[in-house]
């Protein structure tokens, strides 16, 4: 991840296509470690790319993620048009009770912060 936060970081700062060297002094001026084959393999992959583009088709690809929120991403998915949010909205969601169990005496009384 912070390859390509370092890569985008670039990208923002006016550089269209950087090299390894600019991602190496970008990590380097944090004190982040980077690994070679990671950043030769980020630059293969967005090699003649407009990031515009991969974060466009990127967001796409996240839309059909499920994220457990259930009728909330059926309407950002459709783009709030209402026939596919009509038969999530109709499900009952279902809740499991979760029962918590009482917290034992292990520490004898003591807490690591008393």
């Amino acid at each position: 991840m912070k390859v390509v936060a370092a890569y985008l970081l670039a990208v923002l700062g006016g550089n269209a296509k950087p090299c390894a060297d600019d991602l190496k002094g970008i990590l380097g001026s944090v004190g982040a470690d980077c690994d070679d084959g990671k950043i030769d393999l980020l630059l293969s992959e967005v090699e003649g790319k407009d990031i515009t583009e991969l974060i466009a088709s990127g967001r796409e690809k996240l839309a059909s993620v499920p994220s457990g929120g259930g009728g909330a991403v059926a309407v950002a998915a459709t783009g709030g048009g209402g026939a596919a949010a009509a038969p999530a909205a109709a499900e009952p969601k279902k809740e499991e009770k979760v029962e918590e169990k009482e917290e034992s005496d292990d520490d004898m009384g003591f807490s690591l912060f008393d």
